[in-house]
C-alpha cells in the first residue's frame, strides 16, 4: 500500500488536475490512496467568505460566488460536456454550503469555521475523481470524515485514534484506487473537524499508519525538502535524506514542507517518508527515514513570519519563579496560543507566540493584572539548526535583534 497526498499548488487548474494523472500512470497507482487538499487558494477565498458571513453578510453572496466561479472554469476545462455528472456534484456541494449558512444558529466562528472551510476539499477530490474515471482510471471516492474521527477541538482537533483504525480497518478497500480529502475528519457527532493548516500532511500519515503503508510519499512543487524557504533565503539547497529525528525537529522550529504532526505516526511503524516534485515525479526527491545522517549536512533555516514577543516581568522586582510561570503557561493554553520560544532570567520571562486565534488582547488583558508586560507584533522568528558563524550572520543583517538563543544545534533569534 502507498499513500499518495497532493497539495492544493499541485491542482490549482486543469493542467495541474491532468498532472496528477500523468504522476499517476508515470510512477503506478496500485494499491494506492491519493489524499488531495483544496484547489489553489481555495482555503483562503472560504477563508473571505467566513469573514463576510460574519461581519458583512451583504458581501456573503458575492464572495461566495468567486469560489463557484474558479471552480466552474477547472470543471469546463476538464469535461466537455457541461452534463457531466461532476458539474451536478459540484453544485450539490455548493448548495449544501450555501444551506449551512442559512441554517447555522452556531455564533461559535470556530465550529463554523470547520463546517465552511473543509467544503475546498471535497469540491477538490470530488472533481478530480471524476476526471480520473473519464481517463479510465478508476477510482474509488471516499468521504475522508467518514473514516478519520476526531474530538470537538474546532480547527485543531485531536484523532481518536482507536476509532478512526477501527473504521478505516473495516470500511477501506485495498483492492482499487482510492481519493479522498486531507485536513479533515469529524467529531461525535458528525460535524466536520478540521487538523489545523496543512494538515492534508498529517491526513496521509494517519492512513498511512492505520493501513500499514509501505511509504508516504507529498508531492509538491520543489524538487524535495529544502534546508531553507527559497521565498525567503538564497540558494537553498535540496536535503536528500533526512532522520525522523530531525525531520521532527525541522517541523517542531515550522519547516512548512512538512507538518509537524505528520512524522509521529509513521516513525512508530519506521514508514519511510518521502517528498517529492510533482513537476518531475520519477526524480528521487527527499527520504526520511529510520537511521539516515542528514545528507548533505548544511545549516537549516526556518523562519516563522507574524509572531508575538511577550515580554513579562514581576511588578516589584521579585523572582519569576516556578508558581508564576505555572500561571503564565496556564493562560497561554487558555487562549490557545503557540508557544515557539521561551527565555527566562531571575526576574522575567520572555514567549515567542502564534497568535492563531486573535486572543493576544485578552491574553494581555489577565496577564498584566499580575505583571508588567511589553508586547511586540509582527516580529518574525528565525531558527537555524546546525548553525555556523556565517548562519547567523546572514539571519541577523540589518535586523533589530529582539532575542537570541543558542543550543548545541540550533539558534533561535526574534527579529524586527
Amino acid at each position: 500500500m502507498q499513500v499518495f497526498k497532493f497539495g492544493g499548488a499541485s491542482v490549482k487548474d486543469a493542467v495541474g488536475v491532468k498532472n496528477i494523472a500523468s504522476v499517476l500512470q508515470k510512477v503506478g497507482y496500485t494499491n494506492t490512496l491519493i489524499i488531495v487538499s483544496a484547489m489553489g487558494k481555495t482555503t483562503n477565498a472560504l477563508e473571505i467568505v467566513i469573514k463576510s458571513y460574519f461581519e458583512n453578510k451583504p458581501q456573503l453572496q458575492s464572495t461566495l460566488q468567486d469560489v463557484k466561479k474558479y471552480h466552474q472554469v477547472i470543471l469546463l476545462d476538464l469535461f466537455e460536456n457541461e452534463n457531466h455528472p461532476a458539474f451536478k456534484k459540484v453544485a450539490a456541494l455548493f448548495d449544501e454550503l450555501s444551506n449551512f449558512f442559512t441554517t447555522n444558529k452556531s455564533p461559535n466562528y470556530n465550529f463554523v469555521y470547520d463546517q465552511v472551510i473543509g467544503f475546498g476539499e471535497l469540491i477538490s477530490t470530488t472533481i478530480i475523481s471524476e476526471y480520473l474515471n473519464i481517463i479510465n482510471i478508476k477510482n474509488n471516492w471516499i468521504d475522508v470524515r467518514t473514516q478519520i474521527k476526531t474530538d470537538n477541538y474546532y480547527r485543531r482537533a485531536n484523532v481518536n485514534w482507536e476509532a478512526t483504525q477501527s473504521l478505516i480497518t473495516s470500511t477501506f478497500n485495498k483492492g482499487v484506487l482510492n481519493i479522498t480529502q486531507g485536513f479533515l475528519g469529524s467529531d461525535s457527532n458528525n460535524f466536520t473537524t478540521t487538523l489545523g493548516r496543512e494538515g492534508s500532511d498529517y491526513t496521509a500519515a494517519i492512513y498511512g499508519y492505520c493501513l500499514n503503508a509501505e511509504s508516504v510519499t507529498i508531492w509538491k512543487d520543489v524538487p524535495g525538502v529544502l534546508n531553507a524557504d527559497p521565498r525567503y533565503f538564497e540558494n537553498a539547497q535540496l536535503l536528500n535524506k533526512i532522520s525522523y529525528r530531525e525531520a521532527i525537529e525541522l517541523a517542531f522550529y515550522g519547516a512548512s514542507v512538512i507538518h509537524p504532526k505528520t512524522l509521529q505516526p509513521l516513525q512508530g511503524k519506521e514508514i519511510p517518508l518521502y517528498v517529492k516534485s510533482f513537476l518531475n515525479p520519477e526524480a528521487p526527491g527527499t527520504k526520511i527515514g529510520k537511521n539516515v545522517t542528514l545528507e548533505p549536512m548544511v545549516p537549516c533555516f526556518i523562519v516563522k513570519k507574524n509572531q508575538v514577543l511577550i515580554s513579562i516581568s514581576s511588578l516589584d522586582f521579585s523572582y519569576i519563579v516556578e508558581e508564576n510561570i505555572s500561571d503564565i503557561f496556564n493562560l497561554l493554553h487558555q487562549y490557545k496560543m503557540k508557544v515557539d520560544v521561551i527565555q527566562n532570567s531571575a526576574i522575567s520571562f520572555s514567549v515567542c507566540v502564534d497568535n492563531i486565534f486573535n486572543n493576544l488582547d485578552t491574553l494581555l488583558h489577565h496577564l498584566k493584572a499580575k505583571f508588567k508586560v511589553t508586547c511586540n507584533e509582527n516580529v518574525s522568528l528565525y531558527t537555524v539548526r546546525h548553525y555556523n558563524k556565517n548562519a547567523i550572520s546572514q539571519i541577523e543583517k540589518d535586523k533589530t535583534v529582539l532575542l537570541k538563543q543558542l543550543t548545541q544545534e540550533t539558534v533561535q533569534v526574534v527579529t524586527k
